[in-house]
């Protein structure tokens, strides 16, 4: 069965990140769910409206526990993954469905702002947008594809 790449860029987490230990072909492995919402601006003038998408992915293995680790509510994330098709039956009835799981995730918020994030306190929502928030390299499993690398001067 063929996988469909999906990208989900600039997303925010909906919720926590959902960490489970699973029984694998070779033994216990983390399982990580979650939901990350993305929001897109369709028209213009009075016409324009705001449509968000929300996917629920799954991480497996080191990345699920990473994300665990590092991602809270709110966070920031771009996510590329694969999706499938996810049928099964039941009582005799074909159910249609669709698995999203993640392969590659940046983490877009810096250190200071993640922390804060997760423990809830101060600074957890400063009020700047995607744009303007630096990726912390550390926290993240993949540099994007077409990065450019920032001129930086020497003053």
């Amino acid at each position: 069965m063929a996988n469909v790449q999906v990208i989900q860029r600039h997303a925010h987490l909906a919720g926590g990140v959902k960490l489970e230990f699973v029984n694998g072909r070779e033994g216990r492995i983390a399982k990580a769910v979650l939901t990350a919402i993305s929001n897109t601006r369709r028209g213009s003038g009075d016409a324009r409206e705001e449509e968000s998408t929300a996917i629920q992915w799954t991480l497996w293995g080191k990345q699920a526990e990473n994300a665990a680790e590092y991602l809270g509510k709110g966070s920031h994330v771009n996510i590329v993954g694969r999706l499938r098709n996810n049928n099964y039956e039941k009582d005799g009835e074909t159910v249609y469905g669709m698995a999203f799981t993640a392969e590659e995730i940046d983490y877009l918020d810096s250190r200071a702002e993640s922390e804060a994030r997760r423990n809830g306190g101060p600074g957890a929502e400063n009020g700047t947008s995607s744009a303007e928030r630096p990726s912390t390299p550390a926290a993240s499993t993949r540099k994007p594809r077409n990065a450019r690398q920032p001129a930086h001067a020497d003053a």
